[in-house]
């Protein structure tokens, strides 16, 4: 899908959407819980949607009506094993979290679990969990259209890079969670995207799981414990509101309401790190919130510039971020130097595109470079990337004044 943005500024007040990561961890807490659970203000995004379809082939029943999905997980898999399953597909869509997520849970499972996804998603690195299970003499397979998982783990400690992706410490604490011994994950330091790790506790601990940091790179579950059904909301996103507030930055005045100032989202830095942006070029590193990437690349450009440490990791994001943001902004004019672990933007101004811009199938992507387009016009391809996590972001900027067209 093809969207032209014509040059124009965001003016008015909007309600930030809907945490996804949080959506994400309540619903399988929910799902993990025996009785009925009801979370409110949901955004189903496809990333969402692919996480209820592996809550349904865990056996949980599932109601949506609205924002709100009633989750009853008293049939799930846990307590009603069939002697007769021999093996669970998981479809997990192009939803990196939802994979990495229920691997954990699946190395629970004395059964085959096949993992369905994108052939992006099924090639992003899964190495934790292949450790994981071939030292316990378990498989781990990539086969041609899907990941097999096979046996049930039985170790209760397990010691892991810090700086590796927070979903697979999510993921093991889902496991362990599930185990009446409990367990300990031991982090090797430094230990990156700490906020997303303790989104995960607040999680387990609203559904009753006792599960907290013994010290700083040590976390403990503790043992025979079972998931209690809740009633819970989720809370405003601020890693979406993030796209939303930066047209405060290029020139918009737009006051986004409903974020909660407690929350533990590592990224509600966004606003410190635009302010920055806004007054030099500032150096700021993205190792706790690397999903600020591109929009921090995009604010960057459109001002002072910027130098941005620890973007290594946006290799194996839905797209090469790094490298595909550095291509993009040179189609607005913009100077970038990519190394291995740093990116730095020149604040030369920018021009009009004399291209259509690329989406890369990234809604990260799509929502920053849209955010450039308000200043010059142009075209983005790939628009419909933005369902994955914000579908509603072209209609969301509509209510703010900027004009947009669906092409094709």
């Amino acid at each position: 899908m093809n969207i032209e943005i014509k040059k124009s500024t965001a003016h008015g007040t909007i309600t930030a959407p809907p945490s996804k990561s949080m959506a994400h961890r309540y619903i399988i807490c929910a799902a993990l819980s025996n009785g009925v659970s009801v979370i409110s203000n949901v955004d189903f995004s496809e990333d969402i949607k692919a996480t209820i379809d592996c809550i349904k082939s865990l056996g949980a029943s599932v109601d949506i009506e609205g924002s709100t999905v009633t989750i009853d997980g008293s049939n799930t898999i846990f307590d009603k094993l069939s002697e007769n399953t021999s093996a669970i597909d998981f479809m997990c869509r192009e939803s990196g979290s939802t994979m990495r997520f229920f691997m954990g849970i699946a190395m629970t499972l004395p059964m085959r679990s096949r993992f369905y996804g994108s052939e992006t998603l099924r090639n992003r690195p899964f190495g934790i969990y292949e450790d994981v299970l071939k030292k316990q003499g378990l498989t781990f397979s990539r086969e041609a259209e899907y990941i097999e998982l096979n046996g049930a783990i039985k170790d209760s400690e397990y010691t892991i890079q810090g700086n590796i992706s927070s979903q697979f410490v999510t993921g093991l604490l889902l496991a362990l969670s599930l185990s009446e011994d409990g367990g300990r994950i031991n982090l090797i330091p430094p230990v990156e995207s700490r906020s997303y790790i303790n989104m995960t506790l607040q999680a387990m601990r609203e559904f009753g799981i006792n599960v907290d940091w013994q010290d700083e790179n040590t976390l403990v579950v503790k043992s025979n414990q079972k998931y209690q059904a809740k009633d819970i909301a989720v809370e405003a996103d601020y890693s979406n509101a993030a796209f939303l507030d930066a047209f405060n930055y290029i020139g918009g005045k737009v006051l986004v309401e409903g974020l909660n100032d407690k929350s533990l989202q590592g990224d509600k830095v966004y606003k410190e790190c635009f302010e920055k942006l806004s007054k030099e070029k500032a150096t700021i590193d993205i190792a706790d919130c690397p999903d600020l990437g591109p929009v921090l690349f995009a604010v960057a450009a459109a001002n002072h510039g910027g130098y941005f440490t620890s973007t290594a990791r946006l290799k194996i994001k839905e797209s090469d971020r790094g490298s595909v943001m550095c291509e993009e902004l040179s189609k607005f004019g913009v100077i970038t130097h990519m190394e291995e672990n740093s990116i730095e933007i020149e604040g030369n101004g920018i021009k009009k595109p004399s291209s259509i811009l690329g989406g890369h199938n990234d809604h990260r992507i799509v929502m920053s470079l849209s955010l450039l387009l308000t200043l010059t016009g142009g075209t983005i391809d790939d628009a419909q990337a933005v369902r994955k996590s914000y579908p509603g972001f072209f209609d969301d900027i509509k209510t703010l004044g900027i004009a947009t067209e669906q092409l094709s």
